[in-house]
């Protein structure tokens, strides 16, 4: 049986073993690691059915308006991300992926799907109720403890470290 301590280095190696994925993907499409994140949250959002906005992206990303604007410009210049006014409020702007982008992010990323389709042959539809509830509830305790974690400036950092 598998202990606490267990569960959280697995965890931990699945985390670093799939941003290890993403940051190839990244490098082959010269492409941030924010840049990334962004994008993830922007697909996600998308198939939750809820357009993203960059006020939501900032949010999500804990980035300022600036910093949110310089993702989004560098996204769209590279064909990743379109700016596009909502139908029913043209005041709002949302932020779609184009098919060409998901096409290649879906032929990047079809191998690892496919592996992880053979792995998980050898889990019944119950052993995938209970990993779907335990990623979920690991997932809600992570945003709740980093939504805790709120930076304060530190007047020290200002001044160099030593060298």
């Amino acid at each position: 049986m598998a202990d606490h301590s267990t569960l959280v280095r697995l965890l931990r190696q699945l985390t670093v073993e799939t941003d290890r994925f993403a940051e190839i993907f990244g490098e082959k499409q010269r492409m941030h690691r924010t840049d990334l994140n962004a994008l993830a949250v922007i697909m996600d959002a998308r198939w939750g059915g809820e357009p993203m906005s960059p006020t939501r992206l900032a949010d999500a990303l804990h980035l300022s308006a600036s910093a949110t604007t310089s993702v989004l410009d560098r996204l769209e210049a590279s064909g990743h991300v379109e700016r596009a006014r909502n139908p029913h409020d043209r005041r709002k702007v949302e932020l779609r992926v184009p098919a060409k982008a998901l096409d290649l992010g879906r032929e990047f990323f079809e191998p690892l799907d496919r592996a992880f389709t053979r792995a998980w042959q050898q889990f019944d539809d119950a052993d995938k109720e209970v990993i779907a509830r335990f990623l979920t509830a690991s997932i809600d305790a992570t945003a709740a403890v980093r939504a805790g974690l709120t930076p304060s400036p530190d007047p020290k950092s200002s001044s160099p470290g030593p060298q």
